[in-house]
């Protein structure tokens, strides 16, 4: 018998978020965009980045936390999953709900999966969470295989040195991302990019090398596996022959840094 977390479940309440054309743009640049991507950067024919949900439902793993399910200082990111519903526009309101669902007992550790709904998105955070293990539940399903073989497809995907200091004013303000006390308290040399913004920009990569436009995405997902430093250039391995989309993985000096990744853009086949 296993033992359901006692915020298995949990609700983390609703919220409405507002945002504007300037809000969208900025995330587009941060993540990557140039001045000559006009549909993500010109208010004027804006297309809204399926990623920037992300920002927008940000609140909901920090309710979590706010409760005491794990500690901020030592809790990572593991993985993110986003299913698209709908288009954003280019500017407006989004009622979220949000709720604890799986939470997986990996001993010494715990998993928290937080998920985000809306109208045009759902959205799944999974926070492993040192030290809050060993509640008698179940492990959960094995951890997924990353991508084998030969490459279809190996690009770079640069990050620039500022790109931290960007991407945290679109709603991630943790100190690992700005200040170096906070990176070196973590072994770090000096603050790390976002994870969702590696993925982010993993996207637009990946839409510019396929053909496919990174407004289009219907299903996204990820796991970080570990930090990348601002400034870096990755290794982008695509492998595009299966029917679900785009597989890919990043990796810096022969590290994985982000793994399992799957796109599925609107015009796949």
């Amino acid at each position: 018998m296993t033992e359901p977390h006692p915020l298995a479940g949990a609700d983390l309440g609703s919220r409405t978020v507002r945002y504007d054309e300037r809000d969208a743009i900025l995330y587009a640049l941060a993540v990557g965009a140039g001045a000559s991507d006009l549909d993500l950067v010109f208010e004027r024919r804006l297309r809204v980045l399926p990623t920037f949900a992300l920002t927008l439902a940000q609140w909901a793993p920090d309710v979590l936390a706010g409760r005491g399910a794990w500690d901020v200082a030592t809790a990572l990111h593991g993985a993110q999953r986003l299913q698209v519903l709908d288009p954003l526009p280019a500017s407006g309101e989004v009622l979220m709900t949000a709720r604890v669902g799986d939470v997986w007992d990996k001993g010494s550790a715990a998993v928290f999966d937080v998920v985000v709904q809306s109208r045009y998105f759902r959205a799944t955070w999974s926070i492993f969470a040192p030290g809050r293990g060993g509640f008698g539940g179940s492990r959960g399903p094995a951890t997924p295989a990353s991508s084998e073989g030969v490459p279809d497809v190996e690009t770079t995907l640069p990050t620039f040195a500022t790109q931290a200091a960007l991407y945290r004013l679109t709603g991630d303000r943790h100190l690992i991302h700005i200040d170096p006390a906070a990176a070196a308290a973590i072994g770090q040399p000096r603050p790390i990019l976002h994870g969702l913004c590696t993925l982010a920009a993993a996207v637009l990569r990946i839409a510019a090398v396929t053909g496919a436009h990174p407004a289009d995405v219907l299903e996204l997902g990820g796991r970080f596996a570990a930090p990348v430093l601002p400034g870096q250039v990755l290794d982008l391995q695509l492998w595009t022959g299966g029917g679900a989309g785009t597989a890919f993985r990043a990796v810096h000096a022969g590290t994985p840094v982000l793994t399992a990744g799957t796109v599925r853009f609107q015009d796949s086949r």
